[in-house]
């Protein structure tokens, strides 16, 4: 064994492509996409490194085209759960002794190749089976995944660098140690990079994990299964198991081993979930940690001296990028009666612009399909209660899912702040707008913060520096993740941590050394040189 002490490499953002046409790398991508396209993968569960198929099978779509099955899935049952925990379990000595410098050059790995040879796999698989356009896939499956991996392994290494102090005649250490037991990670469908982290952040400081991921979101993560596999992860550090998610949560959250959940999902999820731990506490071996985002209604909220061009910008991409299904979506906005006039047709201009379709034939489409019926019905079913309850459709509102499950970009007006689509997450491309009066502007600050059960993301615009500095300060809990002059979206690692609090999860921060502290147990060491042998102190003379 090496005695020497190593520093992983200074972690950098990954570039994000542009795929310009006529560029090398569109062209290998849509060639990628093509190959996917003609080829139904089998994709099974990954349990203590074997390929498991149950025969219990479903098939994932392409949103954007029902005919175009991208994968058959091989769904786990409860012998299935029950053999990945065992495989967790059994594996989690070996790897949590394994030396640091080792296991992060497996991660450290996973993102070279994922730069670089798998980049185009990854996001071929994104675009296809959750209907991604080119520029959403490429900053989500292949940039913020690379960045997660890259820098949780210096994340990781600058907690084993936190030593408390020592004084004259003895030595104090810190052994930073994983949780006892095995992790549940349960990702969505809508971020590749969530998906890819949920289970490796935890194994990266020794912890082993039984990942569950959203069955809409299969085909990106069997390849990237593939892609740990790929880089050298043992065997059993992590379980991919396919299938339904509250059958994954039985078998799981009954195990005494259970140690800690790493969730991304909805609010109701979360919510049950943790009602569930919480009556099986007193049977596991520790007190499990939970870290868990789940979800939010994100605002924009525009004063008087904002300026127009940018603001239209941050509504129309903040709202419409990747059919509005980011937790950290626009999805109400607050805005100027004064700029009003000025903004509704330049905003309405916008939202028609964006160009909607199969964005796997044609790479240079900007909005994709939503991303099954579920999804569509809820989102044609909110358009029509905000009609019916009076708001005005300024521009969409025509959902079509004829080839697929299309939901143009969505203006609605609305003269109730508290109307349905202000106050519900959607999880759509719909936006609704409230239009105050500028002398309301206070309290425009007390209806933002009030509105909603959520705190994930916010942006507020304006041009007068005294009022970014009061409005920040009074929606100082409104938002995890608050912008200043920019749209609510787009968090990059490192830069922007990402997590919200209130209803909206854990706030336990993506992207930053706060979320790998999650995952470790440290335990305290007190060396003695010379101890003590007489049992008395001196006050006893």
């Amino acid at each position: 064994m090496s005695d020497g002490t190593f520093r992983v490499p200074t972690p950098v953002n990954e570039p994000v492509k542009g795929y310009a046409p006529g560029s090398a790398e569109r062209a290998s991508l849509e060639a990628e996409v093509a190959a996917q396209r003609a080829t139904r993968v089998e994709a099974p569960n990954v349990i203590g490194g074997i390929d498991v198929t149950t025969g219990d099978t479903f098939v994932q779509r392409a949103p954007h085209d029902h005919g175009l099955e991208l994968a058959e899935v091989h769904a786990a049952g409860a012998p299935e759960i029950e053999r990945a925990i065992e495989a967790a379990v059994a594996a989690q000595p070996e790897w949590a002794a394994m030396p640091f410098a080792d296991r992060a050059a497996i991660f450290l790995r996973a993102a070279h190749l994922l730069a670089g040879p798998w980049r185009d796999t990854i996001n071929a698989a994104t675009i296809l089976g959750q209907s991604k356009s080119v520029q959403q896939a490429e900053i989500d499956a292949a940039c913020e995944l690379i960045d997660f991996l890259r820098f949780n392994v210096a994340y990781a290494e600058r907690l084993l660098t936190e030593q408390p102090e020592s004084v004259d005649g003895e030595w104090n250490r810190l052994d930073v140690r994983p949780l006892e037991g095995f992790v549940l990670a349960i990702t969505p469908f809508n971020f590749t990079a969530i998906a890819g982290n949920l289970p490796t952040a935890p194994a990266i400081v020794g912890n082993t994990v039984v990942w569950k991921p959203s069955e809409k979101q299969a085909l990106a993560a069997h390849h990237t299964m593939r892609l740990l596999q790929a880089a050298g992860l043992p065997d059993g550090v992590i379980n991919l198991v396919h299938g339904d998610g509250a059958r994954v949560a039985e078998v799981a959250l009954a195990d005494p081993r259970f140690a800690a959940l790493h969730f991304t999902g909805s609010e109701t999820v979360l919510s049950s979930l943790w009602e569930r731990i919480g009556r099986n506490v007193s049977s596991y071996r520790s007190f499990p940690r939970i870290v868990g985002e789940s979800g939010g209604k994100d605002f924009v909220l525009a004063h008087a001296s904002a300026r127009l061009e940018p603001l239209v910008v941050a509504l129309g991409r903040g709202a419409f990028e990747y059919q509005g299904q980011k937790c950290s979506a626009a999805s109400r906005a607050y805005l100027p009666r004064s700029l009003w006039s000025q903004l509704r047709d330049p905003l309405a201009d916008v939202a028609t612009s964006m160009t909607m379709g199969d964005v796997g034939r044609d790479l240079s489409t900007f909005m994709g399909a939503v991303i099954g019926e579920g999804a569509f019905r809820t989102h044609a079913a909110a358009i029509e209660r905000a009609r019916r309850d009076g708001a005005e459709v300024l521009v969409g509102g025509d959902p079509d899912d004829s080839d697929g499950w299309f939901v143009p970009p969505t203006v609605l007006v609305t003269d109730d702040p508290r109307s349905h689509s202000m106050t519900t997450e959607l999880f759509g491309p719909i936006l609704t707008v409230f239009v105050y009066d500028d002398a309301d502007w206070e309290a425009m600050l007390t209806e933002v913060d009030q509105a909603t059960r959520y705190a994930l993301t916010g942006a507020i615009l304006a041009e007068d520096r005294q009022v970014l500095s009061d409005a920040s300060e009074a929606l100082r809990n409104t938002a995890g993740n608050l912008y200043l002059n920019d749209k609510p979206t787009g968090s990059v690692v490192a830069r922007q941590p990402f997590g919200g609090a209130r209803r909206s999860g854990t706030n336990d921060k993506a992207g930053s050394v706060f979320n790998l502290l999650r995952w470790v147990s440290p335990r305290a060491i007190k060396e003695t040189w010379d101890p003590p042998t007489d049992w008395r102190y001196p006050h006893q003379g």
